[in-house]
């Protein structure tokens, strides 16, 4: 269970938006009711709905939709820009506005990350805003804008599944490989959107023609796949705000895919699971990075030099930390398990976040990575060529080719390593880096 305590519940009364802020870290250390900003949003009408959408995606279960999750959103202070962040309930849905510098008009009192509190009569005020004209808004506890009739505090408990957790240490990883596939302003962006298929669960692909995208019902040269279109759905109230849609995936088309609408002063963008049943938490793409002795080491000293920055430069990083930049890299995958490490697609950068949750359970939230390494501790795995091994299990010998990540056990047959490598694989990969280490020694 995930607690809650607000000092008060968010409101937004006579132009005065307050959200009210639980316990989180911040740049000044651990506080119960950060404060962060105090000022004006320039642009009302688009942070509102914004805001609105994400909180929506909080509350939402894709695939077999069910009432009664509620799930406040996180909010990060970056300095320059306000980002809120979540996640749905059933694990294949991200979403992120960024509110940026020409959107904000006030003062920053501090820089760090918690939630926000979103209840219903606050929900029903943001879809009342209208307009373009500024907005006050109070990030934290303001006497202006966080009041309550009796000053009762506001305490929430939730469920937070680990694939909720899990989820964000993927997207951050899976974006990270994409590549912008195509951009639309604003007219053909309204047009795209509002033309695909009225059914929630239609799986089609996105592939430019021309300036324009084109939906069919199969892969095509530069498309980008898109498996539930309902899932795109919290986009509708920000269509009259679009300026550009950006659309980015692989470059063979497959898989999860985000979507970015630029708004006004600000980027609202949802990133997709590959199908609409199955969550980013069953990915595995941090596993590889995970399994090196080292990482754990080089994510606490990387760990040392963040500090609310709204973007992260592996170059500085490097420098700074004087670690080669794919072991910058693979920290910084290590600090995405515990939640610390987001990724921008717009500006191709990670940045630091601080999730309100409890970091101490990275192994147990990667059972594969558990196991794999269960497998070299009992001396499980033999090498039998420069790229070959066999494991040994309770259910047969399994024979593994290391570098296309190909093994002869279940996993891999059912999903061909398009959910991260078997653990197998990685024990396998990590015995070879045991071996190599202590050959070195020797």
């Amino acid at each position: 269970m995930q607690a809650y305590s607000y000092a008060g519940p968010s409101t937004l009364t006579e132009g005065h938006l307050g959200l009210s802020t639980s316990g989180g870290r911040t740049a000044t250390g651990f506080l119960d009711h950060p404060r962060f900003f105090s000022g004006l949003l320039t642009q009302a009408a688009p942070a509102a709905a914004g805001l609105l959408a994400v909180a929506d995606v909080a509350l939402a279960r894709y695939h077999r939709p069910q009432p009664g999750f509620t799930r406040d959103p996180v909010v990060t202070c970056g300095g320059d820009r306000l980002r809120f962040e979540s996640f749905s309930a059933c694990g294949g849905v991200y979403a992120r506005l960024d509110v940026l510098g020409p959107a904000l008009d006030g003062e920053v009192f501090d820089r760090g990350t918690t939630n926000v509190d979103v209840n219903n009569p606050l929900r029903e005020a943001l879809a009342r805003v209208g307009g373009r004209d500024p907005l006050h808004v109070g990030v934290g506890p303001d006497e202006l804008t966080v009041t309550t009739a009796d000053g009762a505090v506001v305490e929430k408990k939730v469920p937070l599944p680990s694939r909720w957790l899990r989820g964000f240490a993927e997207v951050q990883v899976i974006a990270a490989g994409f590549d912008l596939r195509a951009e639309l302003p604003g007219p053909q962006a309204v047009r795209f959107l509002r033309g695909l298929p009225k059914r929630a669960a239609a799986e089609v692909w996105a592939v430019p023609a021309g300036r324009e995208l084109r939906v069919t019902d199969r892969a095509g040269a530069g498309g980008v796949h898109l498996a539930g279109v309902g899932r795109l759905a919290t986009m509708t109230r920000l269509l009259r705000f679009a300026k550009a849609l950006r659309v980015y995936g692989p470059a063979d088309g497959s898989g999860s895919s985000a979507w970015e609408l630029e708004l006004p002063g600000m980027r609202y963008t949802l990133a997709l699971s590959p199908q609409a049943w199955r969550g980013f938490s069953g990915e595995g793409a941090v596993l590889d990075d995970l399994s090196r002795d080292e990482t754990a080491d080089d994510a606490d000293l990387i760990g040392v030099l963040l500090n609310f920055e709204p973007t992260l430069e592996l170059g500085v990083l490097a420098a700074r930390s004087g670690l080669p930049p794919q072991r910058v890299r693979a920290a910084l995958t290590q600090l995405g398990t515990a939640g610390r490490v987001g990724y921008d697609l717009a500006e191709a950068a990670h940045f630091h976040r601080e999730l309100p949750y409890d970091r101490a359970h990275v192994a147990a939230l990667n059972p594969r990575l558990t196991s794999a390494r269960k497998l070299v501790e009992a001396g499980s795995v033999r090498l039998t060529g420069a790229d070959s091994a066999e494991v040994t299990t309770d259910g047969g010998v399994r024979r593994v080719r290391m570098e296309e990540g190909s093994c002869t056990c279940e996993w891999w047959f059912d999903h061909r390593g398009s959910r991260g490598p078997c653990k197998h694989v990685l024990a396998a990969r990590i015995a070879v880096r045991e071996n190599v280490v202590q050959e070195t020694r020797a």
